[in-house]
């Protein structure tokens, strides 16, 4: 278990209340009141600011319960009687056109698509500068502080030479270095150890993802074709994209999520 998951800690140990659960349903149930006594409680930027989600998360839900009304919904048609008898059944019946129920199953798949880079981890702490740099003092007089070292796990390629340590401003240690990672398969639900290929973005700064620093939440691509994962077209998938799950500082290890 990951550090500072001290809520989950004591509820596995411990167990929950026995009326746990319903105190829970009564709070949602509340929630509704806590959120109309804010709307008329704030003012100015907040306001807005509050107004505003509120009403992206209506939209959200009227798009949603309109989506499901008009996938159960039939429409009568003006399609001429076909020839012959028609069973008992289907007497009182006009013809029901599915044309509407396609279109929305044409539009769920293209929203599945896209929600298909959702990543596991939308939101991840800020990290200090200070907390990923270590100020290094150097020269004779240790006078010079322009060089950093990199307290956190990163990656390198295979072909990295470090610079002469004249020249050298980011140094990172040998042993922070990972080569592979921990990656779980959603759908499988089964954790294969993945050699890593690159950082593609660190959600820190755009420096931690050039310097190959690896911490939550970061995206890397990993190297997928020991899975036997094939594209439509039959080709083998060489590298997908997985994200970081836990803080590999931390726990000594790189574990993540396959992005499927």
């Amino acid at each position: 278990m990951p550090q500072n998951e001290h809520m989950e800690l004591w509820t596995k140990r411990h167990g929950k209340q026995l009326d746990h659960d319903e105190r829970t349903r009564k709070r949602e149930a509340r929630s509704v009141k806590k959120q109309s006594r804010m709307a008329k409680k704030l003012r100015g930027l907040k306001a807005k600011m509050y107004n505003k989600k509120r009403y992206k998360e209506k939209a959200a839900m009227k798009k949603m319960i309109k989506m499901h009304t008009e996938k159960n919904s039939e429409h009568s048609t003006s399609e001429p009687a076909k020839k012959g008898a028609v069973p008992a059944y289907l007497m009182e019946r006009e013809g029901v056109s599915t044309a509407k129920i396609l279109s929305n199953s044409i539009k769920q798949k293209r929203k599945e698509k896209a929600g298909r880079w959702a990543v596991p981890l939308p939101k991840v702490r800020t990290i200090a500068e200070a907390e990923t740099f270590k100020v290094m003092r150097t020269g004779k007089r240790k006078r010079k502080s322009w060089k950093r070292l990199v307290n956190k796990v990163t990656f390198v390629g295979p072909n990295f030479t470090r610079k002469p340590p004249k020249f050298e401003r980011f140094i990172r240690p040998a042993a922070l270095r990972f080569k592979k990672a921990h990656i779980c398969h959603p759908d499988l639900q089964t954790t294969f150890c993945l050699e890593i290929l690159a950082v593609k973005k660190n959600p820190q700064s755009a420096m931690h993802t050039g310097l190959g620093v690896i911490t939550k939440g970061t995206i890397l691509e990993v190297n997928v074709s020991e899975l036997g994962l094939v594209t439509s077209g039959g080709k083998v998938v060489w590298g997908k994209y997985a994200q970081v799950t836990n803080n590999p500082e931390c726990d000594g290890c790189i574990n993540g999520v396959l992005l499927v």
